[in-house]
């Protein structure tokens, strides 16, 4: 019996024995003969990167929908790491810059090395920040380092020795620029983009002799007219190590060494809404997984996390009066400069660069904000020599003088002075000052008039912009008492403009004691014409007419509409004119401003200094100015408001050395005629109108032509400082 049990448990434990031997080499079967090779490459991955997945840019279009800054779907030659081997690199590098450039298509070149033509190395002229940057890099910043220096220094640690001065330069041009944008398996480096479809095909057929190299489909910024409103839109450009430093975190969504926020080689709104709504228009970056193994070789990819597009940002910006508003400005900075040509004084000769801004009075939106010289977006984006010539123009294209651009107002600032003193008590609608060209309050102080207007109100001073009226009800008013008004019409304040603005200067005793000078006692007269300190944006001036035709409430201006999402079918933000949100009030009753509104009304009537307009078809209201800019032509500037019963936008213009106040008249007429009437620019730059005959046109209002603005538009009275 005992046997019996025994054998038993021999058997068993045999069976038991082959049962597991027998599962086992079926498993081994499945390893290495069924499954052998999905086995294989599982057994030697090694490697798993997170690679970033670009969101597309949010989209910026104008008001009314208009395309302004758009995403364009491209080709892009890219380096992956994976595949561009250390012993190819160079070749690869060499065939694909050799390809584009016999093809005229550029390449990323951000080097600041040139070769000469007796194929010496020499630093790039103007572009110091980018060589000190290098010399930091190789040499710990000494500024004795030559352009030979670091070339050397380059080719031990790129390898590419023995090659022609130009192949040498290219080489460690593309290797350098790699390097600091972080490149890796799981950083790609774009090589090229826009590239064109037939070299796509080139590229695609000799795929097998450019290991590494990827065509890939992108994104980058589109302008249907580059022109329209530059400064405005912004540029983008590539991320700074400074910005990276403070950006590499936003927008993590996992933890890896390659987050989905910044990367070395992204780009970053640089200035305007590109870069004060950056976080808006970036969007949210997705995630793809590869996995290699041990040799090196791509095993899988796997999208993790989509991307997800930016929003789309509307301005308040009408592309329309934007167009018409710079043409206008650029015809009449011209006409200016070519009439101070002609003149023996040479008044006007130094014009080059001018201003305008259009809000609308409702919610202080801005409809239009141009400047000149201007420059052209697609051009900035595309061709380095064009941004190079930019940056060393005297004239400042890049300067935007109508939201930054600070300037003396002149005779603008006159309502200021008459609604303060009015609300003050210091003058009334009947009091009367008596012009005999020169003011003699003080025995050692004598400043004079245009003109010899005898006794005047305020609205006649206005209309005649009358000095010693301004002189007088200044001094009594005081500077103190002037200063608390201005601030509260947003002069030398800013007015809250979502992108970057200037602050301006309000003359007072505290500005001038703290630059440094002495405040005596005839500033304040220069003050109450607009002049002393004074300077102002053009963006601040149409804020102080919207304020005061807004019965003194001061809104926060402002230049975007709403956002939403890329598809434009959600709400994000929005600035409802419904709503818009109050910065200030001026206190001064609503009688006061109709008194100051009437004399800008008879600034637009017979006799007064803008008298061009006393038959438009539109009751205009405005006020000219003339600041005298020493030793500088003077500059020329014009308010206003329309309708004059039922204001719906303020216009202000300023022509930097213009010299002659009828051509920044004319700038606020071709507004005026964009807004009202619907003249628009034609295919030749040509300010037209839609139809053949306008109200507008029938009343004398078109001044599309040099000749026509300066014939028209002459003043009957001549206009004051």
């Amino acid at each position: 019996m005992n046997r019996l049990k025994g054998s038993s448990r021999y058997v068993f434990c045999i069976a038991v024995v082959v049962f597991a031997f027998a599962i086992y080499g079926l498993r081994l079967i499945d390893w290495q003969i069924i499954n052998g090779e999905h086995w294989l490459n599982v057994s030697t991955k090694t490697n798993t990167s997170s690679v970033k997945m670009t969101a597309a840019r949010g989209e910026i279009l104008d008001r009314n929908g208009n395309p302004l800054a758009v995403n364009k779907t491209v080709y892009a030659i890219v380096f992956d790491k994976v595949y561009l081997t250390k012993e190819t690199q160079n070749k690869t590098i060499l065939q694909l810059t050799s390809l584009l450039d016999k093809r005229g298509e550029a390449w990323r070149d951000e080097f600041p090395i040139q070769v000469t033509a007796s194929g010496a190395y020499e630093f790039i002229p103007d572009r110091e920040k980018d060589v000190d940057a290098l010399k930091k890099n190789l040499f710990r910043g000494n500024t004795y380092v030559t352009a030979e220096q670091c070339i050397l220094e380059l080719v031990g640690k790129y390898d590419c020795a023995g090659y022609s001065p130009q192949q040498t330069r290219t080489i460690v041009s593309v290797r350098y620029n790699m390097e600091n944008s972080g490149f890796s398996v799981s950083t790609p480096y774009t090589f090229a983009t826009g590239i064109s479809s037939d070299t796509v095909g080139i590229i695609s057929e000799n795929a097998q002799n450019l290991p590494g190299a990827t065509i890939e489909v992108t994104t980058v910024r589109d302008y249907p007219d580059g022109t329209v409103a530059p400064h405005i839109l912004g540029t983008l450009g590539a991320i700074s190590q400074e910005e990276y430093a403070k950006k590499k975190d936003e927008g993590k969504t996992y933890n890896s060494d390659n987050p989905s926020g910044y990367a070395y080689n992204d780009s970053i709104g640089k200035s305007g809404v590109e870069s004060a709504f950056e976080n808006y228009l970036r969007g949210k970056n997705g995630v793809k997984v590869i996995e290699t193994t041990r040799t090196g070789a791509l095993a899988s990819s796997t999208v993790t996390q989509p991307p997800v597009a930016g929003n789309s940002i509307f301005l308040t910006i009408d592309k329309n009066i934007q167009k018409v508003a710079q043409v206008s400005l650029a015809n009449n900075v011209k006409n200016a400069q070519a009439e101070g040509k002609r003149a023996r004084d040479g008044r006007g000769a130094d014009c080059v660069a001018g201003g305008a801004v259009v809000l609308n009075v409702k919610d202080f939106s801005v409809l239009a904000a141009a400047t000149f010289p201007n420059y052209d977006l697609n051009q900035y984006t595309n061709d380095p020599t064009y941004v190079s010539n930019l940056f060393k123009d005297t004239t400042k294209p890049m300067y935007d003088r109508a939201l930054v651009g600070s300037f003396m107002p002149g005779s603008s600032f006159k309502p200021v002075v008459a609604a303060a003193a009015l609300q003050e008590g210091t003058i009334t609608s009947s009091s009367i000052v008596t012009c005999h060209r020169v003011y003699t309050f003080w025995q050692d102080y004598r400043p004079t008039c245009m003109g010899y207007h005898g006794p005047l109100n305020v609205i006649q001073a206005l209309q005649k912009s009358c000095n010693i009226f301004f002189y007088d009800t200044g001094r009594r008013l005081g500077i103190d008492t002037l200063d608390l008004y201005a601030k509260r019409f947003g002069l030398g304040q800013k007015t809250g403009l979502e992108i970057n603005e200037g602050t301006g200067i309000l003359a007072s005793p505290q500005v001038r004691t703290a630059a440094g000078g002495t405040w005596e006692g005839g500033d304040v007269v220069q003050a109450a014409i607009g002049q002393a300190d004074n300077s102002f944006t053009p963006l601040q001036l149409a804020t102080y007419v919207a304020t005061l035709v807004n019965d003194g409430e001061r809104l926060k201006t402002h230049v975007i509409s709403k956002i939403t999402n890329y598809n434009r079918d959600q709400s994000v933000m929005e600035n409802s004119a419904d709503s818009p949100q109050v910065v200030d009030n001026v206190n001064i009753s609503k009688e006061n401003l109709d008194i100051v509104k009437k004399g800008m009304r008879a600034v637009t009537q017979p006799g007064g200094t803008a008298a061009s307009f006393a038959n438009y078809g539109i009751a205009i209201a405005g006020k000219t100015g003339t600041a005298e800019v020493p030793p500088h032509s003077d500059n020329t500037v014009f308010v206003a408001f329309a309708p004059y019963d039922n204001p719906e936008i303020a216009v202000a213009v300023v022509l930097e050395y213009g010299a002659y106040g009828k051509y920044s008249t004319a700038v606020a007429r071709d507004i005026f005629d964009a807004y009202f009437f619907g003249k628009t620019v034609d295919e030749s730059g040509n300010l037209v109108f839609p139809k053949k005959e306008t109200p507008a046109e029938s009343q004398g209002a078109s001044s599309s032509s040099a000749t026509e603005t300066a014939s028209q538009t002459t003043s009957s009275t001549p206009e004051q400082g």
